[in-house]
């Protein structure tokens, strides 16, 4: 008996591997739930692609994981199962390298410095880097700063974190980041954070407001210190097999829309963002502002040296540094 994921990714697969034309949706995935900015961002390209070319071009999406985990619809993207696919950057830390520049911490001075280098230059050289790796990069999303969290004590300085277990994702440059931090790097799945705080399994954690106000962590760790230390976006993909198979007009009147998308998202997570923040501070969460970001900021030059492995990498990481904004 076909599993579920299996069931729904059969029909997808077979109608990927025939010629290209309008006839069918794009087929799109999102691990998010249906109302999350990202996904919001995927319909909103259905409604333009709709509008722009009389239904003749159209997005079916499967949000919430419908499809499996990002890992696996990565895979069918590249395989040319899926054509579009909105992953988070770090499973293609191991596949593009030069990903990896967005994930370093403390690149970004604040938001609108990491806009502009998505926007610019950079941002487009690293979406071009996919291309050899069976994906085309369409544009980025935002994934907000991520902020260290814990039930223990105020986080001012790295020596507040020393000791302390905190929950990171399963990535190496995280690890690395915490450890560099004097803290005890522990990679847990996301959906079990809760308990593990709850249990004393991790001292805390890190992530953005909308994450850690969703998630509950809010509940068990108090202390919400905004370090701001990652600010790595999430970025949509096109299988290139899709792209080969597409016209040029289909293929602008495809950019177009994922570029126009971007500000849709970029409202909505916004506001989401905003309502987030409000939420956890009206239930009296105690937030540290005066973070010495100087401090943390100097600590990770190990981190730096370690995954900026190329020069081309290294030359990313420092454009982006020196844009001005």
């Amino acid at each position: 008996m076909l599993r579920r994921r299996e069931f729904l990714l059969a029909p997808l697969l077979l109608t990927a591997c025939g010629k290209g034309d309008r006839t069918r949706p794009l087929f799109a995935a999102d691990a998010h739930p249906d109302e999350y900015p990202t996904v919001q961002a995927l319909y909103a390209i259905d409604r333009l692609l709709d509008e722009r070319t009389n239904g003749e071009m159209r997005v079916r999406v499967y949000a919430g994981g419908q499809l499996g985990a990002e890992k696996d619809t990565l895979e069918i993207t590249i395989f040319g199962g899926l054509d579009l696919n909105r992953i988070n950057l770090a499973p293609l830390n191991s596949i593009v390298p030069e990903t990896a520049v967005l994930a370093m911490p403390f690149l970004f001075r604040s938001i609108p410095h990491l806009r502009a280098a998505l926007d610019g230059p950079s941002g487009r050289t690293i979406l071009d880097a996919m291309t050899d790796f069976g994906l085309r990069g369409m544009c980025y999303y935002d994934s907000g700063a991520r902020s260290f969290y814990n039930t223990v004590r105020p986080v001012h300085t790295p020596e507040d974190l020393a000791g302390l277990k905190i929950r990171v994702q399963n990535s190496d440059i995280y690890v690395a980041m915490v450890q560099a931090l004097g803290a005890n790097p522990t990679p847990i799945p996301y959906g079990e954070v809760y308990q593990a705080l709850v249990q004393g399994v991790v001292d805390g954690a890190e992530n953005n407001w909308p994450s850690y106000e969703s998630s509950r962590h809010f509940e068990v760790a108090r202390n919400y210190s905004l370090t701001r230390h990652v600010m790595a976006p999430e970025v949509l993909v096109v299988s290139m097999r899709t792209w080969e198979r597409m016209g040029n007009e289909e293929r602008d009147l495809l950019q177009q829309a994922c570029t126009d998308s971007v500000p849709v998202m970029r409202e909505i997570w916004d506001a989401r963002v905003a309502s987030s923040r409000q939420r956890v501070l009206d239930d009296g969460v105690q937030l540290v502002e005066d973070v010495d970001q100087a401090a943390f900021s100097t600590r990770m030059q190990p981190v730096w040296e370690r995954f900026l492995a190329t020069p081309a990498m290294l030359r990313l990481a420092e454009d982006i540094d020196n844009l001005e904004v």
